[in-house]
């Protein structure tokens, strides 16, 4: 399938690869460069590919909304202020994670981001769980775009207009501008661990606001394969990768989007594995690991501390900002504790690791 910008990655030199059943960018002149450029600059991400969700009620009334997408999801929406964006999770009905996603308040509804791998899953899913009165609609004619790095404040706000300046969103705040003229809805968060934007828009305007912020000194467009390398970096967790329908919130160290109220009160899918993790804790963890020499660890290699297999790992690459392998695994929880030494068996040969704290770069975001 097509995405409104697959001719412009390919005018601008992308690199074109299949992922999630859309042809996309992994790279453009190479992940290690666009990397650092990131890191140091801004980075303009396609990631038009994910699900964009209006969840709305009778004659955009909220009050109905409201417990029913709480019926469907673990967050507490009487925290969620006009405009704050939220961390959440899709949980099936045993506690086991089908997909992680933002929450928005729009006025009238709540705005929700899926992964592109699973969006159709999740629409059947919350289909089922959400009341027939309660109208969610597929929001497939919008493009998403993320401008990340410590200079894509000054390039975005260049080029924003709205009823406030840009620069009263910090982290987790979203709101209504325009770019350009094209209506835009900007939330303020990033998968990078650097400060950065979403930007959804009409997708028939996606080439017009893509020129318009590579028109910007500090942007160049940025692919998939070095997405994945600042994610990894950031300790952010990737749905099939270091999440799965096997692995719980709590086991997968993503117990804060799950907030007080909600754990105490339950009355969500899955809502008894959930409490029963939070009280006596989960047998494995996920953890970060850095590992010695060069040789990068990858997905499906197991864990092992001395001669007794205790994980595998789940996400693993080189660091271009640190300039060693790192990974992340789930572990036995008695072998989690930062500073463990294990190995990483890779191809019959033993590596040497080290349990270590997430984020390995530390995160930059405007609170």
């Amino acid at each position: 399938m097509l995405l409104p910008l697959d001719g412009w990655h390919r005018d601008h030199g992308g690199r074109m690869v299949e992922f999630a059943g859309y042809m996309m960018p992994v790279q453009y002149e190479g992940i290690m460069a666009e990397h650092l450029w990131t890191r140091e600059n801004a980075g303009l991400f396609d990631v038009s590919h994910m699900g964009q969700l209006l969840v709305t009620g009778e004659e955009g009334s909220q009050t109905d909304v409201e417990p029913a997408l709480e019926a469907a999801l673990p967050i507490d929406l009487s925290t969620l202020k006009l405009g704050a964006v939220r961390y959440s999770l899709l949980l099936d009905e045993n506690g086991g994670i089908l997909d992680d996603l933002m929450v928005s308040r729009w006025p009238g509804g709540f705005y929700l981001v899926v992964n592109g791998a699973t969006k159709w899953d999740d629409i059947g899913t919350l289909r089922e769980y959400l009341p027939d009165d309660i109208t969610l609609n597929h929001l497939d004619d919008r493009a998403l775009l993320a401008l990340q790095g410590p200079k894509a404040f000054a390039a975005l706000e260049r080029v924003a207009e709205g009823e406030y300046p840009l620069s009263a969103l910090t982290f987790m705040k979203g709101g209504r501008f325009t770019l350009g003229g094209v209506d835009a809805w900007i939330s303020r968060s990033g998968y990078t661990g650097e400060d950065g934007f979403e930007i959804s828009i009409p997708g028939e305007s996606a080439a017009e606001v893509a020129d318009l912020l590579l028109a910007q000194p500090e942007v160049k467009p940025i692919g998939l394969g070095a997405r994945d390398s600042l994610r990894l970096e950031a300790g952010l967790p990737l749905y099939g990768h270091d999440m799965d329908p096997e692995r719980g919130p709590v086991e997968a160290g993503l117990a804060f989007g799950i907030n007080k109220r909600r754990r105490l009160e339950g009355g969500f899918p899955g809502a008894d594995r959930v409490q029963r993790d939070f009280a006596e804790g989960t047998a494995q963890k996920r953890i970060g690991l850095k590992l010695e020499g060069r040789q990068a660890a990858r997905e499906g290699a197991k864990v092992f501390h001395g001669e007794q297999e205790v994980g595998v790992v789940t996400s693993g690459g080189f660091s271009p900002s640190l300039q060693h392998p790192i990974a992340m695994a789930y572990v036995d929880a008695a072998r989690a504790a930062d500073g463990t030494a294990l190995s990483i068996e890779m191809r019959g040969k033993k590596l040497d690791a080290t349990v270590a704290a997430m984020p390995f770069v530390p995160n930059r975001y405007h609170r």
